[in-house]
């Protein structure tokens, strides 16, 4: 009897020991993503039109067919981090690199909105010299890609900057109101960060940096701690710097998903999209509300900006070149030792994306022909690169 006790007794220990090392153990990454799919975040649809550039402008052109033909590319190595190749990038609307003729030296990275560089990991991505960061965009039905396909690959690609989302405060892109995008922003963290932990992760960028814009991110942090009961951890600050009309039912980029009611939106003209004197601004107003959030040890990078008027605006290639080779001269220049990045010199700005290699609806930018050879303004911006690379 003391024996069938004393092993009973045995039995007991071994069943509370398993059962409080089942509860201790760290859930499986399964588990985990299982966790984060349940997680309802309410989605946003506004249906409103694109309407950047005023009506009357110019007639809108007919879209573009991708391009097929693929060019033989010479290696070139990966910028160093911190030189003025690494920090000048270009935007891929086509989404293949390989499509394009380049000029040597190569803008040092590049984004697509999307997951898919178009290079397999290795050898091939390193010689095309320019480094991808992964953009993961939010739909109607949540995350694209979805959670599982974020984590697998994240789990192949360690160490990228991944970029959540692409103007969410603009209703004909990611159009999230500020619950929407804190929620989803949750998701895509986790995920990224359980599958690769020396993974980067990048706001999503707003459309350009105002008042009303600003009202737009403090209401992101402030929901995302109201739901998740802590603050929002960002690696890298993005934002976009056009230059843009901020009126409900006029050209520009409308009011921000959840703003219906606002009245403070900035009213720039067509004359005004080039002024890099409201970049500057720009750029300085987003570095003074990082340091008053206790961000100013992060970095900024502008993730899109360019000239989106016709040349029947009065936007030229020269004029266009002569905004780009600015920009340059500026966001390379800029510091400021109460609001920069320590790491960097204090600088303002680390990295930059042009718009773009090519796309249909706004061509005042392109820096490829239809076919995929240099324009005028390729030519400026690898000139620039050769010129300025000690």
């Amino acid at each position: 009897m003391q024996d069938f006790a004393r092993r009973l007794l045995v039995f007991l220990l071994i069943g509370v020991i398993t059962a409080g090392w089942l509860r201790a153990r760290p859930a499986s990454p399964q588990r985990i993503l299982a966790g984060l799919e349940a997680i309802p975040c309410t989605a946003f649809v506004s249906n409103a039109p694109e309407t950047l550039v005023p009506s009357g402008e110019a007639q809108m052109p007919e879209k573009q067919e991708r391009p097929t033909g693929l060019f033989d590319l010479s290696a070139q190595e990966m910028p160093v981090p911190y030189s003025l190749r690494w920090r000048i990038g270009v935007g891929i609307p086509d989404g293949n690199p390989y499509v394009f003729d380049w000029m040597s030296p190569r803008p040092g990275w590049y984004l697509n909105w999307s997951t898919n560089s178009f290079t397999p990991p290795g050898t091939q991505a390193a010689a095309l010299g320019m480094e991808f960061a992964p953009m993961i965009r939010l739909a109607d039905d949540g995350l694209q890609p979805g959670l599982t396909r974020i984590y697998r690959l994240a789990q192949a690609r360690p160490g990228m900057v991944w970029l959540v989302g692409n103007e969410p405060d603009v209703r004909w892109q990611d159009d999230a109101t500020p619950e929407e995008y804190a929620c989803q922003y949750y998701r895509a963290w986790h995920t990224i960060k359980l599958a690769d932990p020396t993974a980067q992760i990048a706001i999503g960028g707003i459309s350009q940096v105002t008042p009303l814009r600003l009202r737009y991110l403090d209401a992101v942090l402030a929901s995302y701690a109201e739901q998740f009961g802590k603050p929002m951890a960002v690696d890298v600050w993005n934002i976009h710097a056009f230059i843009l009309r901020e009126q409900a039912g006029e050209w520009g980029v409308d009011l921000p998903p959840g703003f219906e009611d606002a009245s403070d939106g900035v009213l720039w003209d067509v004359e005004d999209h080039d002024d890099l004197g409201l970049v500057e601004e720009q750029v300085r107003r987003m570095r003074a509300w990082m340091a008053e959030k206790g961000e100013r040890d992060k970095p900024l990078y502008i993730t899109e900006y360019g000239i989106l008027m016709p040349a029947e605006a009065g936007f030229p290639p020269s004029r266009v070149i002569d905004f780009m080779v600015g920009s340059f001269d500026l966001l390379d220049s800029l510091t400021d030792e109460a609001l920069g990045f320590p790491q960097d010199e204090n600088r303002l700005v680390q990295r930059w994306v042009w718009f773009s290699t090519r796309y249909y609806l706004y061509p005042a930018g392109d820096l490829f022909t239809t076919e995929g050879t240099p324009l005028s303004p390729l030519r400026a911006l690898s000139g620039y690169i050769r010129a300025h690379t000690k």
